[in-house]
């Protein structure tokens, strides 16, 4: 049975800086990130963690006031742990993403139900908030759509349901394919997830690409998309912060990806590109 660690964040003044934290950390091998009123809780499998990297990486951090505390959690407290922390999220009042602990909600029109053991993937992320708002404003009827950066695969099973003939989900995290195969059970659509990066495309074309990651791999990828994205194909791109926005919109544009508009939720943006 595997242990978890729990980080405790607690920090000063949470918008933005909550979010802009959990972005700066995202990449130690933390499993999982929930935000609370105070700041974050982040949670990692024992076996995984290396408190000195863990230790240099937060304490290099500048110009955010937090602090942090560290605590072991027994396996048999996890899911406890869990169900205290997640809660759901109402996007519009359109969408509703739950755990199956939760009680569903009356005349919500579309409602995903998820494992949740990772934050960025559970919609309480603003990236992944802004690109609900963009599905639930496309027509996905009879699409091709592909979710690169899949995590939980919140953004394909929300296609699904809004009318999407298939989706491939992309992740380079194991437990995020596995993830993504079970959620997609849960909610009654088929996904077809595999675990790599961009390499994996190949000469299946997609009406719609969903890639919710961050500013540098976006730009390495984006060719990739563009060879795979039909013509007049929409192409979502998220985890960004807002001063990414110049960088993001120059290079599509020197590619020929025509800019459409530009969603932001706190200090994060979502955009909308068409080839």
């Amino acid at each position: 049975m595997t242990n978890y660690i729990e980080y405790k964040f607690k920090v000063a003044e949470i918008d933005p800086w909550n979010e802009i934290l959990i972005a700066m950390i995202s990449e130690l091998p933390f499993e999982s990130f929930v935000e609370n009123t105070t700041g974050f809780d982040a949670y990692i499998p024992k076996t995984d963690e290396n408190i000195a990297i863990i230790k240099e990486v937060i304490e290099s951090i500048e110009n955010i006031d937090f602090t942090y505390e560290r605590k072991e959690i027994e396996q048999e407290n996890w899911n406890a742990t869990w169900e205290e922390s997640f809660t759901p999220i109402l996007v519009n009042d359109q969408c509703l993403i739950r755990a199956e602990f939760h009680e569903s909600i009356e005349n919500i029109p579309y409602e995903i139900i998820i494992q949740p053991k990772m934050s960025f993937g559970t919609g309480h992320h603003s990236t992944t908030h802004l690109m609900v708002e963009y599905i639930l404003e496309t027509d996905f009827q009879g699409k091709d759509i592909l979710d690169m950066g899949c995590g939980t695969s919140i953004l394909a099973i929300l296609g699904m349901k809004r009318g999407a003939n298939y989706a491939e989900c992309i992740d380079i995290d194991e437990w995020a394919v596995e993830n993504s195969i079970e959620n997609g059970k849960k909610n009654g659509v088929s996904l077809d997830a595999k675990m790599g990066d961009n390499s994996l495309l190949g000469s299946k074309e997609f009406d719609i690409i969903l890639a919710n990651i961050n500013k540098n791999i976006l730009i390495s990828q984006i060719p990739s998309y563009i060879n795979v994205l039909k013509d007049n194909g929409d192409l979502f791109l998220s985890g960004l912060m807002e001063q990414d926005f110049d960088d993001i919109y120059a290079f599509c544009n020197e590619k020929g990806l025509k800019f459409i508009s530009k969603k932001q939720r706190n200090e994060w943006i979502a955009l909308h590109f068409k080839k």
